[in-house]
């Protein structure tokens, strides 16, 4: 049983049963009856709940930040789904802390509101339009900003952003909605706010710019110049381990008495790291923990190419041979040397320290970090959409070491893998499922390659010149063929020294 909990019947989450939870469960200590709002945050999964929701809540628990309260809004299915569970317990959430000497618990209260998940995203533009509001933030995913990969701008081709550029009054995206809810406050004299990526982009908010004053511009050249010239959009970089929930983690929940239909666990770790670049003020995040720097871009490139990159080099090697858990990968005899030394001569040497952390150090924070059996975060989590994570984390890491004239043979056995583990079936011959937005043009690719390895590599949407590079086509093709013909473990054994 978790350190703290008890064995009475779990209470279902809601504001009136916060007093009846059990003394070893945090709680929030304010009135959240009187805060007001003043962020909406599209993309209420579990790493928003366990970061960002956090931070404001313990600023809240300080009596600070109480006109900042978080309305919660979505524009996929599953957002309406999530709404539902959180609306039901009073858009509260149990947060379980998993450290290997014990868990706690924790209820967070800085979301007070959850908009209606519609198709034409009104509720959603109706409130930011709001004045009151004054930051939109998201995490939507690394894949979720349809960036064209071949030229690294907003791609005004894809049918969704065309549908918001046609009809920019009732969007389907998230972006969409925030142009037309800009477009508003523009009109009515407002100024804008400020709109914060919370996701895993080096250069996010670089990014998140680029997509809403391209899509602004598309519609009204007035409105982007307006917002070039007055909103902001911060970079970033955020770090938690937030494993999905299932019904361990909600069983898990209930050991504290607390019946939550949507826990959040996560690892006593967190980090924010966020440019102080905000057009309609903030909460005082600093106060909680977060750091306000103009060095944002050489923490998120560490964390971005020693942790993202880091998931990458297990996540496939690990599904391939039906590992479950991060922490079962660190635990293989070969898994976890092939990460280390990936790490020290293929990664750090292109990472920059930061105040305080040498790259070398980093990885052995990372390297802790997951070993933590406590955390469940699964192989297949890790390994969803690696054609936005392998072009994103692992790809620019191995131009650099090319340009440098490094090694590249680890990254390219990591991408070599990531090419077995798209052909869905692991070494054992059971199926893995679809796990990836492009699974099924991946998928036959990764069948072409069995026989030509370089036909993965013509994949221009993703490797772009790469191909045409002797030192990592060569070596990608020769990992590629010893891993479907002598097996996984092979291919580590030679990388590592240890077998023929």
């Amino acid at each position: 049983m978790a350190d703290g909990s008890t064995k009475r019947p779990a209470l279902p989450l809601s504001e009136a049963a916060l007093a009846a939870l059990p003394d070893s469960v945090q709680r929030p200590t304010y009135d959240r009856s009187a805060l007001r709002p003043g962020i909406v945050h599209i993309g209420v999964g579990n790493f928003h709940r366990g970061h960002q929701a956090w931070y404001l809540h313990r600023l809240m628990q300080g009596g600070l930040a109480q006109d900042w309260a978080i309305i919660g809004a979505g524009v996929r299915p599953g957002d309406a789904v999530m709404r539902e569970k959180l609306l039901a317990q009073d858009c509260l959430t149990t947060l379980v802390e998993l450290d290997p000497s014990g868990t706690s618990a924790e209820i967070v209260g800085s979301m007070i509101d959850f908009l209606p998940v519609e198709a034409n995203n009104a509720a959603l533009i109706d409130a930011m339009a709001r004045p009151d509001i004054r930051i939109v933030a998201l995490t939507v995913t690394e894949g979720g900003y349809y960036i064209d990969a071949a030229t690294g701008g907003l791609d005004l081709k894809h049918p969704d952003i065309a549908h918001d550029i046609a009809h920019p009054t009732v969007p389907r995206t998230a972006f969409g909605a925030m142009v037309a809810a800009l477009s508003r406050r523009m009109a009515a004299g407002h100024g804008p706010f400020t709109s914060q990526s919370c996701d895993n982009l080096q250069g996010n908010g670089d990014i998140l710019r680029n997509v809403i004053v391209s899509l602004a511009r598309a519609t009204d050249p007035d409105l982007a110049d307006w917002l070039t010239t007055h909103a902001t959009f911060p970079n970033s970089m955020v770090d938690c381990i937030v494993p999905a929930t299932g019904p361990s983690e909600i069983a898990l929940a209930a050991q504290f008495g607390i019946a939550d239909a949507a826990p959040v666990t996560h690892e006593d770790f967190r980090q924010w790291v966020i440019e102080d670049a905000f057009c309609a003020g903030r909460p005082d995040w600093d106060l909680a923990g977060a750091i306000f720097t103009d060095q944002v871009h050489a923490y998120e490139a560490m964390k971005i190419r020693i942790l993202n990159a880091g998931h990458q080099v297990l996540a496939n090697a690990g599904e391939l041979l039906g590992l479950e858990t991060i922490a079962d990968c660190m635990s293989h005899p070969q898994i976890r040397p092939f990460f280390r030394t990936v790490q020290m001569e293929e990664i750090a040497p292109y990472v920059s320290e930061v105040p305080g952390v040498t790259p070398a150090s980093y990885v052995d924070l990372i390297e802790t970090r997951f070993s933590n059996p406590a955390i469940r975060d699964t192989t297949r989590r890790v390994a969803f959409d690696g054609s936005s994570r392998h072009t994103g984390f692992v790809l620019p890491i191995l131009r650099d070491a090319l340009a440098a004239g490094g090694s590249v043979e680890g990254l390219s056995l990591v991408e070599a893998l990531w090419a077995r583990m798209c052909a869905g079936t692991r070494q054992d011959g059971s199926r893995i499922e679809a796990n990836d937005p492009h699974w099924d043009t991946l998928v036959p690719a990764a069948e072409a390659a069995k026989t030509d390895p370089r036909t993965w590599l013509a994949q221009s949407q993703y490797y772009q010149d790469l191909a045409d590079v002797p030192a990592f086509a060569t070596s990608f093709d020769t990992w590629l063929r010893v891993i479907w013909a002598d097996g996984v473990d092979a291919a580590l054994s030679r990388y590592l020294g240890k077998g023929a």
